[in-house]
């Protein structure tokens, strides 16, 4: 009868624990998705401050074929998460804002927003999801290293050790080849993603 007692006594306990987590799970879930979504839409005005406002692109059939290109080109490792259309205050088409996530992070995944002016300029990249080593990866979070791509109008980046001299090269973070790795091909699957919409989206 003891046990019989004990038995129903943790399994009261655990429906009870299991229906609590689940009101706060559902309390907790809006606010933190608004507070996403504030993050990613102050990153996008932080990549193209020259927009007055952006329009989501649905990818939807395009999806596929994206991801084939970036594949093709050596971005398999990279995805496109977001694409948003730029618009100046006269409503005309001024480039385009990504969501990048990259995989190939020394600590997982990195997400960042970029933004292209219609003419191929890179404006510059954001952070939006990082957790590199202190000290080192990390440094990819820094004005630094992420203004090393700003302003600049290239088919593609590369990094050097031996200090950048040309318009296409970054310089390696010291002691992070694997995160500086992870971030120019992310910023290089979202120039080729700039090129497919420019050339794939008609």
């Amino acid at each position: 009868m003891s046990i019989l007692k004990d038995t129903i006594s943790i399994t009261a306990i655990t429906l009870a624990a299991g229906l609590a987590l689940g009101v706060v799970q559902d309390i907790t879930a809006d606010p933190i998705a608004r507070q996403k979504l504030k993050a990613k839409q102050e990153a996008y005005k932080a990549v193209f401050p020259e927009a007055e406002k952006f329009g989501e692109v649905v990818l939807d059939d395009m999806a596929e074929e994206l991801a084939g290109t970036l594949s093709e080109n050596g971005y398999g490792a990279q995805n496109i998460d977001e694409v948003m259309t730029a618009f100046d205050s006269s409503d005309n088409e001024i480039g385009y804002a990504f969501t990048i996530t990259t995989s190939e992070g020394y600590g997982g995944d990195i997400q960042f927003a970029m933004g292209v002016q219609a003419d191929g300029t890179l404006n510059g990249i954001s952070i939006l999801s990082i957790g590199e080593t202190a000290g080192l990866g990390m440094k990819a979070d820094t004005d630094a290293f992420k203004d090393q791509f700003k302003n600049k109008n290239v088919e593609k980046f590369k990094y050097t050790k031996s200090g950048a001299s040309a318009e296409d090269e970054i310089d390696a973070l010291s002691g992070a080849t694997i995160t500086t790795n992870a971030m120019t091909n992310g910023v290089n699957a979202g120039l080729c993603a700039f090129q497919y919409m420019e050339g794939g989206a008609q």
